[in-house]
């Protein structure tokens, strides 16, 4: 037997108990008179002891243990003289009279505490070492109870979890696939899947009613702190339901988890229309933990003779609560910050409405008091307020807008992670146009239902068919979306010739599913959600790796296993596969 408790379960009413536990040793504290050891598991701490009496017996051991070494550890249950009253142990501690190693350890790389001394590419490559830190081994602890309450909702509402292949077909649409050779069909590739989408409506028309899955998901894409190679989705299905049935049963689910997982009631969702989302806030995933809503001023502000404002195409606006105080130095950085090419604005203009009525702007050349007054009323800026105002092409300055308002919520600290705001975005376009390849893409994907009333609008003006979609948005983070789905060869190949397939290039990558519409399709809908994104808004964090137990960096690389990696020539043979790699100069 190596333990007979945990180095987490002891507790007062274990006095005189003789116990063996095993673990990680996590500090020695040498007194001379007395050795106290912290022994660590995953279920916590418990001190040991090792006085004058006992050294002799332990002595040998002792000698060689250092931190992180594997040790088995024998002795009796004792009461503390000097409590901690921070661990659950902290009440009594081990006088040893036998120790083990078990396994030896080197010195670690980083100090394995909650506070480490390792930065972030050195535990990426020990992240077995990381593992072993509270802090990383409670998000993946607070992630698998998240899996249990979603398993815990779904089956009792009669939805059944099913497996679907890893192995595909690449299609065009969407993200980059991963592709992978085959070695029996020379010359011809799978993919993995970008999500399981063609098989859970697949599994519809088989009559399964209600389908999900906790599955891994792969996209061959540009990473950041929401987004890694492969990734986690709860994919769900459901037959002979519209999107308010749908919003219903996941809004439920949602609203189980918080309360399973963080003993949190949500409020019911409110419903966005896309357009309104757009206009107020800038984004299709709008943050409604703070009003600052964007304003549309372009009638009080053209005509007054400054030309920057009089030819652009919109005027927008926001009201900073309080901000009035900015110094010159931190207006220059704002001016700064929306310049960046990821926001794309050209200026910025302000106006303080000072304490006393009056105001102060950055264009007092071209606006009167009473010019700048109408600013205020129209943004519901009082006393103390800051206006910040953005101009040019709508488009871009509606996304500048809903960028600058972040950024001004994060400095006053009105993006609380302990508050909760959850809501529906529905009505999206269906097609949105690309310049570049000169036609439409989804917006979401080509199986998408348009809204049954715009679906006489594909043929005279596609551009402005609602999608019957939804996407669920917590805290300005697009949490899951899905849509009702095309159920009907017909608008199916409606659909694709709208994107621009041929009759020819839609049968070869989805004649299946067309084939499958033709022995009785059910009316189905559904929804994806992002299961990492989700798991690390439980936690408070803001990037996904630290609730997956094996992340990529943002080069898509496991610095510990070194992957992605070169592969034998033997192996690329077998594959049919040549490799030209250019000289690097």
């Amino acid at each position: 037997m190596f333990r007979t408790h945990t180095c987490g379960e002891l507790r007062i009413a274990d006095i005189n108990s003789k116990v063996i536990l095993a673990g990680w040793v996590q500090r020695i504290r040498d007194f001379g008179a007395m050795t106290f050891i912290d022994l660590r598991d995953r279920y916590g701490i418990t001190q040991l002891v090792i006085n004058e009496e006992t050294a002799d017996s332990v002595a040998k051991e002792l000698d060689k243990l250092g931190r992180e070494f594997v040790i088995q550890a024998i002795g009796a249950v004792r009461e503390r003289s000097s409590k901690n009253n921070n661990i659950p142990t902290g009440e009594i501690e081990i006088a040893l009279t036998e120790i083990k190693v078990l396994s030896p350890s080197e010195i670690p790389p980083f100090t394995i505490q909650d506070n480490t001394d390792g930065g972030d590419d050195l535990r990426m490559k020990y992240r077995y070492l990381d593992l072993r830190r509270n802090t990383v081994r409670e998000n993946l602890i607070l992630r698998a109870k998240m899996a249990h309450a979603v398993r815990s909702y779904l089956n009792a509402m009669d939805f059944i979890e099913t497996e679907t292949p890893v192995l595909i077909k690449s299609t065009p649409e969407g993200a980059r696939d991963f592709v992978v050779p085959s070695r029996m069909n020379e010359g011809e590739f799978y993919a993995l899947p970008q999500s399981p989408q063609l098989f859970k409506q697949l599994l519809m028309i088989g009559g399964f009613d209600r389908y999900y899955q906790i599955v891994k998901c792969f996209r061959d894409e540009d990473l950041r702190a929401d987004r890694q190679p492969e990734f986690t989705q709860i994919d769900c299905e459901m037959s002979f339901v519209e999107q308010k049935d749908i919003l219903e049963t996941f809004e439920g689910l949602i609203k189980y988890v918080f309360k399973e997982v963080l003993n949190i009631e949500i409020e019911d969702f409110p419903w966005m229309p896309y357009s309104e989302a757009m206009e107020n806030y800038g984004s299709d995933k709008p943050d409604t933990r703070f009003d600052m809503l964007i304003n549309n001023i372009s009638n009080e502000t053209k005509g007054k003779g400054f030309g920057v404002f009089d030819s652009a195409e919109f005027i927008g606006a926001i009201c900073a609560k309080g901000c009035a105080t900015y110094t010159r130095k931190q207006l220059d950085k704002l001016t700064n910050w929306v310049k960046r090419p990821q926001i794309g604005a050209k200026g910025l203009v302000y106006v303080k409405c000072n304490e006393d009525g009056s105001f102060k702007s950055s264009v007092d050349k071209f606006y009167s008091q009473d010019n700048l007054k109408e600013w205020a009323d129209k943004v519901g800026a009082t006393a103390g307020d800051l206006i910040l105002v953005l101009s040019g092409d709508k488009n871009t300055i509606l996304n500048a807008l809903g960028g600058l308002r972040l950024e001004i919520a994060s400095q006053l600290g009105l993006r609380n992670k302990d508050t909760f705001k959850p809501l529906w975005v529905v009505d999206f376009p269906l097609l949105e146009w690309n310049e570049e390849s000169n036609r439409f893409h989804a917006m979401h994907h080509p199986f998408t239902a348009p809204k049954p009333e715009d679906i006489l609008l594909l043929d005279t003006d596609p551009g402005k068919v609602r999608a019957n979609a939804y996407d669920l948005v917590i805290n300005g983070v697009e949490i899951g979306g899905g849509s009702v789905r095309i159920f009907n060869s017909e608008l199916q190949a409606k659909m694709f010739d709208k994107l621009g397939f041929t009759a020819e290039q839609a049968q070869a990558q989805f004649g299946f599913l067309m084939n499958a519409f033709k022995y009785g399709a059910p009316p189905h809908a559904g929804i994806a959600f992002g299961f990492d994104r989700l798991a690390s808004m439980f936690a408070g964090l803001d990037s996904i790796r630290d609730v997956i137990a094996f992340p990529k960096n943002n080069s898509g690389r496991d610095v510990m296993i070194d992957s992605p990696s070169t592969i034998a020539a033997e192996q690329l043979d077998e594959l049919s596969l040549k490799l030209n790699l250019k000289k690097k100069e």
